[in-house]
């Protein structure tokens, strides 16, 4: 059985873009963040909505490391969900707005200009 599937080269993915795939009947968003290939659902959890369609970006913080000062933050590293905006980190699948809520996130292996995504043993 196969552990992982081949899902794009390194070639049609460069810095910065992503496209979407099928991995075992799932729709899923392939990214280029600065050089490291990820995936995620191609579905917020909030409705269901297209996540893999939206905006990449940044975010602004104000923590007590920036004195409270607003900064930007993740730049290229997060999808805004185009049906209410909610943003998720696509390195971690981490939602911006709910701490507690993860999308699962993939980071994926390239080998000889290949990009596979790791399969789950049924």
């Amino acid at each position: 059985m196969n552990t992982e599937v081949l899902v794009g080269t390194v070639d049609e993915l460069p810095e910065g873009t992503h496209k979407l795939v099928n991995v075992e009947g799932r729709e899923m968003g392939i990214f280029n963040v600065r050089g490291n290939f990820y995936a995620i659902p191609n579905a917020c959890f909030h409705q269901n909505g297209p996540l893999c369609l939206g905006a990449i970006s940044g975010t602004v913080v104000a923590t007590k490391e920036t004195l409270w000062k607003t900064t930007w933050s993740q730049d290229g590293e997060v999808i805004v969900c185009p049906w209410h905006s909610l943003e998720f980190n696509i390195t971690t699948g981490q939602c911006l707005a709910h701490p507690k809520k993860k999308l699962n996130s993939h980071q994926l292996r390239v080998e000889k200009g290949q990009i596979f995504f790791p399969l789950h043993e049924h």
